[in-house]
């Protein structure tokens, strides 16, 4: 005799198995692809001709990410070395270049000022590695970026993301329009000046350089038409005025000393001792009387403002190294009037950027 326990049950036949398909195709021509997902995502390839399952399409906001799941995401940018395409060859720069937030300075008088700042960050990357997790930059600067800003707080953002990266080479630079308040000639009025600024921190085998960029923004009169226009009223009784034009100049300084602070404020001093020609902010009549008579006092060609720039950085303890970059917007030419004076190794170059000019344009 066959004794079968009460909880064996007989296996389906065929019959069984296709009117539990029609029934389950059924409930699933009234469900939702969310229902059906829910119930069992084989489901879906079950009454589909497609191999393909139905995927969700609402937002899970309920979902949470905890680090046993992270560890299942893919990284393709540090997979092996065999995912490398082209030349395996280092890189000097791979980073990311004008994340934007604002940053907290402080001036010279003791105040701090909060300014939109454009940063980029960049690492070396070894021959054999596929890639770097770029959000890591932002992270490592995202950790300072609530402090009063210095070349102290730069590295120390240079030397997390570094480390974070494994990378020898490293470097962060920074941009951001500067504001001062200037008096007008004569009038006695006052109005914000803007300056274009970049402050940048390299590290490269092993040396680390602190450079400031200023673009400062003049008006030259040029000699030759002087001379020219003041021999027509001499010789000929004839109005004639001399051609002026908006010009920009880049210092570029390499901070030499430590221990003595380079203020934003003391390069735009140098550059205004050197040429007083600054356009203006606030003008009156008699501030644009002043002006023309300050032009005329002053009148420069591109060569001799790279000169007179150089003559105060040269005089200048805290500069090391330094690039003056020029550029006579002409008022009499269709052409500009350039000029590049150099100081030291850092800025010395065989070749320049081909539109390394056409970024001294002042847009206002």
């Amino acid at each position: 005799m066959n004794i079968h326990p009460n909880d064996m049950q007989p296996q389906p036949d065929r019959d069984e198995a296709k009117a539990a398909l029609d029934k389950l195709r059924k409930w699933a021509a009234q469900a939702s692809d969310r229902q059906i997902n829910d119930l069992d995502p084989a489901i879906a390839r079950l009454l589909s001709n497609s191999d393909y399952p139905t995927l969700a399409r609402d937002y899970p906001e309920e979902f949470t990410v905890d680090p046993d799941y992270r560890a299942t995401l893919p990284d393709l940018q540090n997979g092996p070395a065999s995912l490398i395409r082209g030349a395996r060859r280092a890189i000097q720069h791979v980073g990311i270049s004008n994340f934007r937030l604002p940053i907290r300075y402080e001036t010279r008088d003791g105040d701090a000022i909060m300014l939109e700042s454009s940063v980029t960050g960049t690492v070396s990357l070894e021959a054999d590695k596929k890639g770097i997790n770029m959000s890591r930059i932002m992270r490592s600067f995202y950790a300072h970026a609530e402090k009063t800003f210095s070349f102290a707080v730069i590295e120390a953002a240079l030397d997390d993301y570094k480390a974070d990266l494994e990378s020898f080479d490293a470097r962060i630079q920074m941009r951001f329009s500067y504001p001062m308040k200037v008096p007008s000639l004569r009038s006695g009025l006052q109005g914000y000046q803007y300056y274009d600024i970049a402050l940048e921190l390299v590290e490269s085998a092993g040396q680390r350089l602190r450079i400031v960029h200023l673009d400062y923004v003049y008006s030259s009169t040029c000699p030759c038409s002087l001379e020219l226009s003041e021999h027509a009223r001499r010789d000929r009784g004839q109005l004639a005025t001399p051609h002026s034009q908006r010009s920009v100049a880049r210092l570029s300084v390499v901070l030499d000393d430590d221990d003595k602070r380079l203020w934003f404020e003391d390069l735009i001093d140098m550059a205004r001792r050197a040429v007083p020609t600054e356009t203006q902010v606030m003008v009156k009549r008699e501030d644009e009387q002043a002006f023309a008579e300050l032009n005329a006092a002053n009148p420069i060609f591109v060569e001799d403002a790279a000169r007179l720039f150089a003559a105060q950085l040269e005089a200048d303890e805290r500069v090391g190294d330094f690039r003056i970059a020029a550029s006579h917007q002409e008022s009499l030419h269709s052409h500009d009037a350039v000029s590049v004076l150099t100081e030291g190794e850092t800025f010395a170059s065989a070749s320049l950027d081909p539109n390394f000019f056409s970024t001294l344009i002042h847009r206002g």
